[in-house]
């Protein structure tokens, strides 16, 4: 008998299948060192103890992405080892902040299969729950992905493909009842924009460009311990490529975006998102984001901005599908999410 794991494949799913993901990991501090050399990332909320303190936080938080890939990678080994591609994201929350010190496990159920038609591969849909050393939970998204079938003979499950909600409701937003935007330095966090000053259907070219190279990608994809086979083994794939992982390509677009979105300090809410093309390296990425909706919540001097963020590696800010309805080739990737600003 073998002991070691060679993934799940499709056939290996059950509806209603609920997996604990190994292995539990503490937060230090290194890891936003290491965020920040990775990406430039630059948000104040995230960059210093005094100013967040001053938005009514114990410190300055971990970023909200680096709990993202912290919890994404726990579930790899037993969601995507065996991905032919990780296909999209929908009803993500993050409800509550992590500070360096918590220890961030992950819990993931089947709620969706759905074979494809070629029988060689299938859909996985799972919701996943990050949790710190409290059994807290401190974020939670639902994810697609298409997995291979490890023997083409096993049967097709019944198809379930789950009802999603397009966009987070506002009031379903877990915004931290701490957050204090009543004494908040617009000068120290870089930009004068605040809520008010952004338009619905608004357009924001962040102007910057960041080519990505095989060891930066390397080095992020072991900091998650994202070991998916298409991030990790270039013979995994014919070309002989190792696929950009999809949440390297969100945190540098995310980063770019600093220039004209400096005070969208935090991500609450993620209503959906497509790895519309795939990136490898040597490609630069850009980045441009519209503004979807507004609405102010119930958190004093705080208010909520709908955004699409758009990486691309070429094109113009704002071209994001031909005639056709299909992305465009340049384009990478097309994320929906929430972010809190002060009003």
């Amino acid at each position: 008998m073998t002991k070691t794991n060679p993934g799940r494949f499709f056939e290996d799913y059950e509806l209603g299948q609920v997996i604990r993901h190994a292995v539990p990991r503490t937060i230090a501090e290194g890891e936003r060192a290491l965020y920040h050399a990775l990406y430039p990332a630059r948000g104040a909320l995230y960059s210093s103890d005094a100013f967040a303190a001053s938005c009514g936080f114990e410190g300055s938080p971990i970023d909200d992405l680096i709990a993202f890939h912290v919890v994404f990678g726990k579930t790899v080994p037993d969601i995507s080892l065996n991905a032919v591609a990780n296909l999209g994201y929908a009803e993500g929350r993050w409800l509550q902040p992590v500070y360096p010190g918590d220890t961030l496990r992950a819990e993931s159920q089947v709620i969706g299969l759905k074979q494809n038609s070629n029988g060689k591969s299938g859909v996985v849909y799972v919701h996943t729950r990050g949790f710190n050393q409290n059994d807290d939970i401190v974020l939670e998204y639902v994810r697609w992905v298409m997995v291979r079938k490890g023997n083409l003979e096993a049967p097709a499950p019944e198809t379930v493909v789950p009802d999603l909600h397009a966009v987070l409701p506002v009031e379903a937003l877990a915004i931290p009842q701490e957050l204090d935007f009543s004494d908040y330095d617009f000068e120290l966090a870089g930009e004068p924009h605040r809520w008010g000053d952004y338009e619905i259907g608004e357009i924001i070219d962040h102007v910057d460009g960041v080519t990505v190279e095989e060891a930066e990608h390397m080095l992020a994809t072991r900091l998650w311990q994202n070991t998916a086979k298409v991030h990790f083994d270039a013979t995994h794939r014919e070309d002989g490529k190792r696929l950009i992982y999809g949440g390297h390509v969100i945190s540098m677009a995310r980063a770019l975006s600093f220039n004209g979105l400096a005070n969208a300090q935090m991500i609450v809410g993620l209503n959906g998102g497509a790895h519309a093309n795939p990136c490898f390296a040597g490609d630069t990425i850009r980045a441009w984001s519209e503004v979807l909706d507004k609405a102010e919540t119930d958190v004093p001097g705080v208010g909520a901005i709908r955004l699409r963020l758009v990486a691309t590696k070429g094109g113009k800010a704002g071209d994001l599908r031909g005639e056709d309805g299909k992305y465009l080739p340049e384009v990478l990737l097309d994320l929906d999410y929430w972010a809190v600003m002060p009003l």
